[in-house]
């Protein structure tokens, strides 16, 4: 499980979750359809299976072959094509999940949000009845027409999901909004249409990553935490329809959808108070972060020198906020809160009774606890070996998976607890 599929480098990029998943991919005539292939790849390497359909304008610029290669089935063109069904305009409705229409230019937004049928894609969505995501490309100043925007807001009236495009330079040379959105947020997009929709309404919360405790004006005691764990568990709330707020600690680098609210912190105290002034509002917490127990006392804001202490020194640390015992103690009835353990047991066995006394001193419903001296779990892995624990007395031991996946089995029984 160390290859990543994708190549996004998302946190749902190894999940297997979406395999044998349905999903109809439209191109349209845009400099930006060579990303589609992209995407397809992405897609396909986890176990989904992609149906692709090419306007005229896009194979101007990219060929059914190449789709073909890259492992799309089957791949569509013009209406009435030779030795194509006569009804291939309903076959994305028949089988896929969802579609995705991406790069969307200017002429299929006008086509798709007036309903025409003289084209295979138009036909095809106007035949789709699941989820629509539209990835606009466009020129700046075509975007921002009045007439796009139109087109934009009827589509979006009637349930289509928009990943809005991106800022920046666009091929023509011009600078603006147009250019096609990050191929993360599309990818993640899809993915959406296609989880259930379980935690839909719920606000979750999760911290995540390390902290930072400042001691001279460069040095500062902290852990090698990555935050991937953390990511995956805020990525798949969301994917399942929640709303989700991440609290990050430092040099935390994920690839997040933009829908997800973020807030950066440093040390253990800023996110103490940054947790619990969001928490009130929240229906479940999840606490992954690797918060430091002890932050040293400072020296001052200057470079400590070797001069300064010829002998050595001795280093005088004081505790931190419990983050995850204070709210969990003070939560308000029907919050739920899911602790994380990271811990150097010999194996997974010695992990229970570890998991099992964490959770009761820190009193939340379910606890998920890591040996981070394994090579393959706990920090800067793609993967997580758990041993969990609930306060209802259940406990499994999980084998290695991605950590994508341990994220969706969490999320599920965190909502049975």
């Amino acid at each position: 499980m160390s290859e990543v599929k994708s190549g996004l480098n998302t946190p749902f990029d190894q999940s297997t979750r979406f395999e044998r998943k349905r999903l109809h991919l439209g191109v349209c005539g845009s400099i930006a359809c060579y990303k589609a292939a992209d995407l397809l790849r992405a897609w396909t390497g986890m176990g989904i299976h992609v149906s692709a359909t090419l306007t005229p304008g896009a194979r101007r610029f990219v060929t059914p072959l190449l789709f073909e290669s890259l492992g799309a089935l089957p791949v569509y063109e013009d209406m009435f094509s030779p030795g194509q069904d006569v009804f291939s305009h309903l076959e994305p409705g028949q089988h896929a999940e969802a579609m995705v229409v991406a790069p969307a230019s200017a002429d299929a937004l006008f086509r798709l949000a007036h309903g025409a049928a003289s084209d295979m894609l138009a036909a095809q969505a106007l035949a789709f009845a699941g989820p629509l995501i539209i990835a606009p490309a466009m020129n700046p100043r075509m975007w921002s027409n009045p007439a796009t925007q139109a087109n934009i807001d009827i589509l979006r009236q009637r349930g289509a999901r928009v990943v809005t495009p991106a800022c920046g330079g666009t091929a023509c040379g011009e600078q603006g909004e147009g250019r096609l959105a990050p191929l993360h947020d599309i990818f993640l997009a899809a993915l959406r249409a296609l989880a259930p929709q379980d935690m839909a309404g719920k606000r979750v919360m999760v911290t995540l990553g390390p902290t930072r405790e400042a001691w001279d004006g460069v040095r500062f005691w902290s852990n090698p935490s990555t935050g991937f764990m953390g990511a995956a568990l805020a990525v798949c709330a969301w994917l399942r329809g929640a709303e989700a707020t991440v609290v990050c600690g430092p040099g935390v680098r994920v690839r997040l959808p933009r829908e997800i609210a973020r807030v950066d912190v440093v040390s253990a105290r800023d996110m103490f108070e940054a947790a619990s002034g969001l928490w009130p509002q929240m229906d479940m917490g999840m606490f992954t972060a690797a918060v430091a127990d002890f932050s040293p006392q400072p020296f001052g804001p200057r470079k400590f020198k070797k001069i300064d202490a010829p002998d050595g020194l001795t280093v005088a640390f004081t505790p931190n906020p419990d983050i995850l015992r204070t709210l969990a103690h003070g939560r308000q009835p029907g919050q739920k809160v899911l602790g994380f353990a990271a811990e150097t047991a010999p194996d997974m066995t010695a992990l229970l009774p570890l998991a099992h006394a964490k959770l009761q001193g820190k009193k939340a419903d379910v606890l998920a606890a890591n040996r981070i001296n394994s090579t393959d779990s706990g920090f800067g892995t793609p993967t997580n070996a758990m041993a969990v624990v609930d306060a209802a007395g259940h406990e499994e031991i999980w084998p290695t998976q991605s950590k994508a996946d341990v994220a969706w089995e969490l999320c599920s029984w965190l909502l049975r607890s």
